[in-house]
């Protein structure tokens, strides 16, 4: 009789064990479905927390949804067109909640930024937090010339910050 209570208390944590995993699955689903209706751009693929996507005006989009969620948006133009911009703040929306063109404009600054000192900006506004770099790179993002990152700013705040 003592086994069918440990059983029991085994089946219970390893059905529990089971169920994270699949909330996470379903969030970063939701997530990612979110960044589609926002953006425009198709999901290319999913393998766990991550997400890719093909956006007409990024040469990359990609979505990481571990805690804090984020989403990169990379160009291979070291002064993309303002389409890049836009959908740079489309994203912000999607994963921070942010102004759209709050963000566009945020963008926009650092990456200019980023260009006068040759080194990545980082800033904030409302809801969101990004940082944007430009240049060669010597990571997996090496043939992109301009990179922004955007995540959610915790907790609430007004104040815009660049540099």
């Amino acid at each position: 009789m003592m086994r069918l209570p440990e059983s029991i208390l085994t089946l219970a944590i390893l059905s529990g064990l089971a169920s994270v995993p699949a909330h996470a699955a379903d969030a970063c689903d939701a997530l990612a479905a979110k960044v589609i209706r926002e953006t425009g751009a198709s999901l290319a693929g999913r393998a766990g927390p991550f997400a890719v996507f093909r956006a007409e005006d990024a040469e990359r989009m990609s979505l990481d949804c571990r805690a804090p969620a984020r989403i990169t948006v990379a160009s291979r133009d070291r002064e993309p067109s303002q389409a890049y911009f836009i959908l740079v703040g489309r994203a912000a929306r999607a994963v921070a909640g942010a102004d759209p063109a709050a963000a566009e404009v945020l963008a926009l600054n650092l990456h200019q930024a980023s260009l006068l000192a040759d080194a990545p900006r980082r800033g904030g506004f409302g809801k969101a937090l990004m940082l944007c770099e430009t240049g060669p790179r010597a990571d997996a993002l090496r043939d992109d010339l301009t990179v922004c990152r955007i995540a959610p700013r915790p907790g609430r705040s007004r104040s815009r910050h660049v540099g």
